[in-house]
């Protein structure tokens, strides 16, 4: 018996699986909805174990309710806005943009070797333009509400 080439097999059905879109949600409206969204993790540059236990188990929950019947959406995003990542940067010598994209390259190539059912296609990140402004326009709404104050700390 040949030995399984893990290298091949995995590579060959993960670039079906991409150039087919298999894991994008297929709209249907007779079936009914799922969304599955594990926690964003922090772009640190490396992916570990606990990110591997943890979207393991939302890709077999995503998998599970596929098999169902139904309309599945499991997209990933990334929590890369704010200090944590501009001090790494600082700590680094680097621009906080390249760092942190850099660092959301490296891991989502990471995930995508994993073949997780993920619709790349919805992913987004928290230091995206496209995703803060968002923030920006409802935190300035709530302020000028009222519902939200600027205050000095002793």
């Amino acid at each position: 018996m040949e030995r399984y080439n893990f290298k091949l097999i995995e590579s060959k059905w993960q670039n079906y699986w991409e150039k087919e879109k298999t894991n994008k949600v297929q709209i249907d409206k007779t079936k009914k909805k799922f969304y599955c969204l594990e926690m964003f993790p922090y772009p640190s540059g490396k992916i570990h174990m606990g990110h591997v236990r943890n979207y393991t188990i939302g890709d077999v929950l995503a998998r599970h309710k596929k098999m169902q019947g139904f309309n599945v959406l499991h997209p990933m995003g990334w929590d890369s806005f704010g200090m944590p990542a501009e001090n790494a940067a600082r700590q680094n010598n680097l621009d906080p943009k390249e760092w942190t994209e850099k660092n959301v390259a490296v891991m989502k190539s990471q995930l995508k070797q994993l073949g997780l059912s993920i619709d790349w296609d919805r992913e987004i990140s928290t230091c995206s333009d496209d995703y803060y402004k968002h923030q920006q326009l409802f935190f300035l709404e709530l302020y000028d509400k009222g519902l939200v104050y600027k205050k000095k700390i002793m």
